[in-house]
């Protein structure tokens, strides 16, 4: 077998494709308004920064060092950014971190370390917005948390009893609009109030309005309820098994009768007013509201009594403020939020959170919102590139993507004083 050598070829072809994308939407300059002003001696823009670090998870690495040891020799020669080194890119994101908040719940003496970086959150409000992606009129905010399991020199023993962190993230649709890191000894409920306040805050801010609040019973809370409530037009949160609830269960007597391919379900529905013992306990209280109560239930096998509905079943219940839908539309709409789910696999596997490469919580926090920016880049690049070439679906993980559309030979070659992209294989991309 002879062996014919030829120099500057990329197997990552595809990525100048998607960084001509980058460029077309103005990201990197986005990007050089936004962030802090660099020295004039720097080597390397924020552009360069944030474009080599995208590209780790474009080509299909896991983690930041992916760049100096795997990718640098194959993005050298990129026309479109000048590749710094993994150490370079780390320090530039401690510049931006910001100290961590150290608060106490108002009962107990744990202390709670959040990571707050509103800037980021709000560059990435900015990202987002620029790529029209709030166009639709009413918008779905979901919240909820998930563990990042991890030994670093800060983290602690999270309730599933092993250390990591526990941040908190939002999603309007498939796009993530908010992240808030805090640590592992911090569960979801832990000042979850402040969370959603600050989240609420950023999103006015950048004009952007809320028309349903979607969240697990991790949310169901006196604070958060009252202020979801407050904040958006209509709220669905899954409502926590309780003594008061269960009784105003035993009260339904118009069950309805719903076959599915899981089994039989009963739904039905019923007014309630809940946390009328926290509110009472509180120092300033607040009118409580009557609520929807939307309830499904399901037989158990085990057929175990419940103690106050006198009935052998397990029990599901939203307590919204939306009264017109029918209940069934009900159960519908929130149980959408379940991609919410999919979203952290897709953070943790494919970029890079369960990799999260400094040791101190407000750092990693910086990382983890740079991530989400790519995985929402990542989310525009699939749709639009979808409706140019044949072999990609909107619904592709980004490793299908990479094996499909990034992983084409190519070289850049200077005729005629320009410079063009030679693709060693056949595209089919419409330009």
């Amino acid at each position: 077998m002879k062996i014919l050598k030829s120099s500057h070829i990329s197997p990552f072809g595809g990525l100048n494709f998607v960084l001509e994308e980058f460029e077309k939407q103005n990201i990197g300059s986005l990007l050089q308004r936004f962030l802090p002003v660099l020295p004039a001696q720097s080597k390397y823009s924020w552009k360069d920064i944030l474009y080599s670090f995208w590209s780790i998870y474009f080509c299909g690495g896991d983690c930041i060092e992916d760049l100096g040891g795997n990718f640098h020799h194959h993005l050298k020669n990129n026309r479109f950014i000048n590749v710094p080194s993994p150490d370079r890119v780390l320090d530039r994101f401690k510049e931006l971190s910001l100290p961590k908040d150290i608060l106490k719940s108002p009962r107990g003496k744990s202390i709670h370390e959040f990571g707050v970086n509103e800037k980021i959150n709000a560059l990435n409000l900015k990202m987002l917005s620029s790529l029209q992606v709030f166009s639709d009129r009413e918008l779905t905010l979901d919240y909820d948390n998930t563990i990042i399991f991890n030994h670093k020199a800060d983290s602690a023993n999270t309730y599933k009893k092993a250390y990591g962190y526990c941040p908190g993230v939002a999603l309007i649709g498939n796009h993530i609009v908010y992240i808030e890191n805090r640590n592992g000894n911090s569960n979801p409920r832990t000042l979850q109030n402040q969370t959603i306040t600050r989240m609420f805050d950023l999103l006015d801010v950048h004009n952007i309005k809320i028309h349903a609040f979607r969240a697990d019973s991790g949310s169901y809370l006196y604070d958060v309820v009252h202020l979801a409530s407050k904040r958006a037009k209509y709220f669905y949160i899954k409502a926590r098994m309780s003594s008061a609830l269960s009784k105003a269960i035993s009260t339904i007597d118009n069950w309805q009768r719903i076959e599915t391919k899981q089994g039989i379900i009963y739904r039905a529905e019923t007014q309630f007013k809940p946390f009328i013992r926290a509110n009472r306990d509180t120092i300033n209280p607040k009118f409580l509201e009557t609520y929807r109560l939307v309830v499904s239930k399901i037989e158990r096998e085990d057929k175990q009594v419940n103690l106050f509905t006198n009935e052998a079943c397990l029990y599901s219940a939203i307590l919204t403020n939306d009264w017109e839908q029918p209940i069934n539309d009900i159960v519908f709409f929130y149980n959408q939020r379940g991609t919410i789910e999919k979203e952290f696999d897709v953070l943790k596997n494919d970029f890079g959170w369960n990799n999260l490469p400094f040791s101190k919580l407000e750092q990693n926090t910086v990382f983890m919102i740079f991530t989400a920016m790519c995985r929402n880049m990542y989310q525009y690049i699939i749709t639009k590139f979808s409706t140019k070439f044949k072999n990609l679906k909107a619904s592709f993980r980004i490793k299908k993507f990479i094996f499909r559309f990034i992983t084409i030979p190519a070289k850049w070659i200077k005729t005629s004083r320009q410079y063009k992209l030679k693709i060693y294989g056949n595209i089919h991309f419409k330009t």
